[in-house]
């Protein structure tokens, strides 16, 4: 199984992606039309379909990006060291997402 993941990992770390997206300016990317023309025509469709799950996915993904740029995400570990005091709150915002995905996935019929 590792064998199949070392080109994938050296493509990402050749290609600096993870970097990249550590340093996406938001204000930027969300008033330059060639990303946001694509991105409200994507949704849109999703609209149009009532693809409620792409809906959800794609708000959900946006919120944990903007919750991991945050001041609080960012004082997590502080000089090497995790702060348990913030952990509970970040674990009950992660089991909230996990329990969404599973109720629209499994429970929810579409």
């Amino acid at each position: 199984m590792a064998d199949i993941l070392t080109p994938v990992m050296d493509f990402l770390n050749y290609t600096n992606l993870p970097e990249q997206i550590r340093h996406v300016e938001v204000k930027g990317l969300f008033t330059n039309p060639w990303f946001l023309v694509p991105f409200i025509a994507q949704l849109g469709w999703w609209f149009y379909k009532q693809a409620l799950n792409s809906i959800v996915c794609t708000g959900l993904a946006l919120g944990v990006w903007y919750f991991t740029g945050t001041s609080y995400a960012q004082g997590l570990v502080i000089n090497g060291q995790l702060q348990l005091s913030k952990v509970l709150p970040v674990a009950g915002v992660g089991i909230v997402v996990l329990v969404v995905l599973v109720y629209l996935f499994f429970i929810r019929s579409d």
